[in-house]
């Protein structure tokens, strides 16, 4: 059933992607390798090419030389935080135009407004559902 399920909302995600073109190329930063190897799992089922990057410093790093189309961060990192690594790409002239995305397990309506105020343009807590994942995704200018 669970398998079933999956292809029925791969099937579904892939409808959205058609209508995301804009977008093809992800940056996943997370210190979970879990985490990362099952939203470039999700992503590249869906035609995404996907980078990565273990923490907030890496992260900054792989923005700034492979200028992604969207970024997925998490929140809760050791040494620079997504909140923090999501401040500085947002104010960032080379950094500024990419859209972050939040994708972590703080759950508080605070943690969400501070993100956003970080310069972040969602909020996804985890488990990341991948439904709701690419519908953010169509949703991006």
């Amino acid at each position: 059933m669970r398998q079933q399920q999956r292809l029925f909302d791969f099937n579904l995600l892939r409808l959205n992607q058609e209508n995301s073109m804009s977008v093809k190329r992800i940056l996943i930063v997370d210190d979970s390798l879990t985490e990362r190897q099952y939203l470039s799992e999700v992503l590249s089922e869906c035609g995404y090419q996907c980078l990565l990057a273990i923490n907030g410093e890496d992260g900054i790093a792989k923005a700034r030389s492979e200028h992604p189309d969207l970024i997925l961060m998490d929140v809760v990192m050791p040494g620079t935080n997504g909140f923090q690594a999501t401040r500085t790409l947002a104010r960032d002239p080379q950094t500024q135009a990419i859209p972050i995305m939040l994708c972590t397990s703080k759950n508080q309506e605070a943690d969400k407004v501070w993100g956003l105020r970080q310069g972040a343009l969602a909020y996804l807590t985890k488990p990341i559902n991948p439904q709701q994942l690419f519908e953010r995704i169509s949703e991006l200018p």
